[in-house]
């Protein structure tokens, strides 16, 4: 059964590492049948989320207009979410960290989400496994609080140029799993 699938990607280097790890993610979905949408945090506006808690009450997931309401309902029709990013500070880029902590909306907005499972895929500069700890221990609280079904957690270390990705096999170990998603 095909599925619609969100990838959420914070690259700002177009065709940087993680860049190239959703493509390739994105072609092995395609191939299996699925409907992928890639949403590039990193061209958009989206600022943070002010808790004013008026999400949903203009006919749109944010009170304020900024790129999140373009986002939204592409997420309410997804049934998988994929973050592929760099790892900035242990952490989530700013504009993709944006884009999660609206996710906000739709549990104040009543707001059921088709989202069943997600996906992270991280890589950085670092040969420091434990540097990857504070990124991928937000991601698994995020997937658990809003019961989505972890489909794993993926870190490459040693990225430090823009198309280092290239003389690894991760391109073809991503296009499999987006095959087998």
């Amino acid at each position: 059964m095909s599925k619609n699938i969100l990838v959420l990607t914070e690259s700002p280097r177009k065709k940087g590492n993680s860049d190239l790890l959703a493509d390739a993610f994105i072609d092995g979905a395609k191939v299996a049948g699925h409907n992928v949408t890639k949403f590039i945090t990193a061209e958009k506006n989206i600022d943070g989320c002010k808790a004013c808690n008026k999400c949903f009450t203009k006919n749109k997931a944010c009170f304020f207009s900024d790129d999140f309401n373009e986002l939204a309902p592409i997420a309410m029709n997804s049934d998988l979410l994929v973050i592929s990013t760099p790892l900035y500070w242990f952490s989530f880029p700013s504009k993709l960290k944006a884009a999660i902590d609206k996710f906000y909306s739709f549990l104040i907005g009543n707001v059921t989400l088709k989202i069943k499972e997600s996906l992270l895929i991280v890589c950085g500069a670092t040969e420091n496994q434990k540097e990857f700890q504070g990124i991928t221990t937000s991601y698994e609280l995020i997937a658990n609080y809003m019961k989505w079904t972890n489909k794993g957690v993926i870190t490459i270390k040693g990225m430090h140029e823009k198309k280092d990705i290239l003389k690894t096999d991760w391109l073809k170990k991503l296009e499999e799993i987006g095959k087998n998603i």
